[in-house]
């Protein structure tokens, strides 16, 4: 694969050194083969595209598709006949598998459900070596050759902090990383208490830093306090966005180069985030369209509804024309940082943590401490856990017709408590929510929210005000 990956980190370069035309040849030209793919291998698009043109470079004149449509249709949605929903999920819902080769070659993906449906996204070594090239550009643009040899120097210690049992993607990328640089990589769980992960950071001494962002954020805090001591030269965030202030509060803690991303399991290389706070999208390998309500193009400068990405990388189960829910703003005029790929911010990930009073202080939590608890129950197809007041939470189920509602209740609570009380937080209460999850902005439900001021949650409390990701 390396000839590969290298083949195409030169085209990237190259596509994005020859400017806007180029990047929208090259979206052109993998759009085209892709819907030609879909249709000649795929027997859901075969159905869905039989009325378009035979060649197609446009993803306007494609139909729009989401999660629902396609994971009810999965078997026939996926390229390879050996692919089945079935064995996906034995994958996925077995965590002595995780890292493991699905069918001895592909990756698989899951989503949290924040639409709500799990979604099971398997992936090819096409798309795993676009992800690579992908974040070989971003470091590129995120390192100067003196970051690169401070890295190299300290032998590339990476640390890892996510969210390890049943978050799936990110369980299997830190498996297969910890497997291949053994010591050098050291992997954290996100709901460690916070005294126990910063002693093993503070013994590690990472050269580069991978958190989710609310995760940065309480460790900056804590490098603050001086009770974390380390010294990384990047941190690269993932998973949720952060007020545009955090990211220089976190760089200037760290005194470190501080990079993000947004992405979906869905599409796993879609942007990454210059020195401006814009987050640049990989046009020449994802169209990316942001629409309003009903699908017709909103112009730059104007929030969208939703955004609509087809990935131009995965051949196994195409995702073309997808409605992601994310509702998000293109910058209108070209970034000041003079990358020519579309500048985006984005609405509805914001890192949302949680904070608790408790004898001598403060506990905070991180969003994804929390859901990870909830995720890996059975018959839970949505949740939204809900801060209803400082020392309380409402926990909000969507349960499988078919479950046991009061099983299901009763696990959920089981392991949110378990979560509170390894952080010292059994006083905390956990109310049985009434009401089905809230949906959000752009389609989507979030999982966890915290307190409003002046207390009580609200679904779209702050988003207005805050920089998104």
């Amino acid at each position: 694969m390396t000839e590969h990956v290298v083949r195409l980190v030169w085209d990237a370069w190259r596509t994005r050194k020859s400017g806007v035309g180029a990047i929208a040849q090259r979206q052109r030209a993998r759009l085209a083969d892709m819907v030609a793919h879909a249709r000649a291998s795929s027997p859901y698009y075969r159905e869905l595209y039989g009325d378009l043109p035979d060649r197609v470079e446009n993803p306007r004149q494609l139909p729009v598709t989401d999660k629902k449509m396609l994971m009810e249709r999965f078997d026939e949605w996926c390229t390879d006949r050996a692919v089945t929903l079935k064995a996906a999920e034995a994958l996925v819902d077995d965590p002595n598998r995780i890292g493991e080769w699905f069918l001895g070659k592909y990756t698989v993906m899951t989503t949290s459900g924040t639409t709500g449906r799990r979604g099971i996204f398997v992936v090819d070594d096409r798309t795993m070596a676009v992800v690579t090239a992908m974040m070989l550009r971003w470091i590129g643009d995120w390192l100067s050759a003196g970051d690169v040899l401070k890295v190299t120097a300290r032998r590339g210690r990476m640390a890892m902090v996510m969210a390890t049992g049943g978050h799936f993607a990110s369980a299997v990328a830190a498996a297969r990383l910890k497997k291949r640089r053994g010591k050098r990589v050291e992997v954290l769980s996100a709901h460690m208490p916070m005294a126990e992960l910063v002693a093993r950071l503070n013994r590690f001494q990472p050269a580069l830093l991978a958190p989710y962002a609310s995760m940065a954020a309480m460790l900056a805090d804590e490098q603050e306090a001086d009770r974390l001591d380390i010294h990384p030269v990047l941190l690269a965030l993932s998973a949720e966005g952060l007020p545009q202030q955090e990211y220089a509060r976190i760089a200037r803690v760290f005194n470190a180069k501080v990079g993000n991303s947004y992405a979906a399991s869905e599409c796993m290389f879609m942007s990454a985030m210059c020195g401006e706070g814009w987050l640049h999208v990989n046009a020449d390998w994802v169209a990316f369209e942001p629409v309003d309500a009903d699908y017709r193009p909103v112009p730059p400068g104007e929030q969208s509804h939703t955004v609509l990405i087809s990935n131009l990388a995965n051949r196994v189960q195409p995702i073309l024309r997808y409605d992601l829910g994310d509702s998000v703003l293109q910058r209108p005029d070209p970034c000041p940082c003079g990358n020519p790929l579309p500048a985006i911010r984005v609405h509805g990930r914001s890192a949302d943590v949680l904070t608790f009073r408790m004898a001598g202080g403060e506990v905070r939590l991180p969003p994804l401490a929390l859901s990870q608890a909830i995720e890996s129950v059975r018959g839970v197809t949505l949740f939204q856990i809900a801060q209803s007041e400082p020392d309380g939470l409402e926990l909000r189920l969507q349960i499988a017709p078919g479950a046991n509602a009061d099983t299901v209740w009763r696990e959920a609570e089981a392991g949110l408590r378990k979560v509170l009380a390894e952080h010292g937080l059994e006083h905390v209460a956990i109310k049985r929510g009434g009401e089905a999850p809230e949906q959000g902005r752009g389609g989507k439900f979030r999982e966890v929210i915290p307190l409003a001021p002046g207390g009580g949650s609200s679904i779209d409390e702050g988003k207005d005000s805050e920089e998104e990701r």
